[in-house]
């Protein structure tokens, strides 16, 4: 099975904790977090892993090298300019005919093995992992008629979404919607695949999730990562 790490962000949102470090390389309990993420991959039966890099790219080249600590072949793939978050899928070459592809800092104790297989089974062209977040209010809410008359008040509400964890599996069909060497991000791609009437699958995930992109998230995963780190690392 083979998966594609996105890691060549520049980590903006997490400074000043990347200023010296990538921010997958950032530190989660005794591990970094895309340590975390390939051991987990490791586990699930994975076997080959390819890196797409740019910043800071050989910090992570010369933490993983080959991969051979972990069991696994490791091969990186570099963008010489930023290509957004689905870009960088053509410039790999020899990928199967289905594959994950996943931000390289998140944390989550998802099933790898069993979204791929999810995958392969409904014949999806390309599935989102999804997640529920809850937003609450900080105000009081207002729902007011035509006439300007209160039709309802609601104290602080809380609003559940549906978002997207960065961890995608693929059929390589949908690489004929992705430019060569042009920025082309997920929003873009999942737009294009409605337009084309080939909507991306969602399969909804109620386990353990945290993007570490946010320094509040970050503060978070390293908090619950020694306590819950059984259900991370199952090896």
């Amino acid at each position: 099975m083979r998966a594609i790490i996105l890691a060549g962000g520049q980590g903006t949102r997490l400074r000043p904790y990347t200023v010296v470090l990538p921010k997958p390389l950032m530190p989660i309990g005794e591990y970094p977090i895309l340590e975390v993420i390939v051991r987990q991959l490791v586990f699930y039966g994975f076997t080959h892993i390819t890196m797409a890099v740019n910043h800071q790219a050989e910090i992570i080249r010369s933490f993983f090298n080959s991969g051979t600590k972990w069991g696994i072949k490791i091969d990186y793939s570099l963008e010489k300019t930023p290509l957004g978050t689905m870009g960088p899928l053509k410039l790999i070459d020899n990928l199967p005919d289905n594959f994950l592809v996943m931000n390289g800092d998140i944390l989550s104790n998802i099933n790898f093995r069993a979204f791929h297989d999810y995958h392969i089974n409904k014949n999806n062209i390309f599935t989102i992992s999804a997640y529920q977040r809850e937003q609450k209010t900080e105000y009081g809410v207002l729902e007011i008629n035509n006439h300007d008359y209160l039709t309802d008040f609601k104290e602080k509400p809380v609003t559940k979404y549906d978002v997207s964890m960065g961890i995608y599996m693929l059929n390589k069909s949908v690489l004929d919607y992705i430019p060569a060497e042009k920025e082309y991000g997920f929003d873009k791609l999942m737009m294009d695949l409605l337009k084309a009437k080939n909507p991306a699958s969602v399969k909804r995930f109620d386990g353990y999730w945290l993007d570490i992109g946010r320094p509040d998230d970050y503060i978070q995963a390293i908090d619950e990562f020694e306590s819950l780190k059984h259900t991370f690392l199952k090896q």
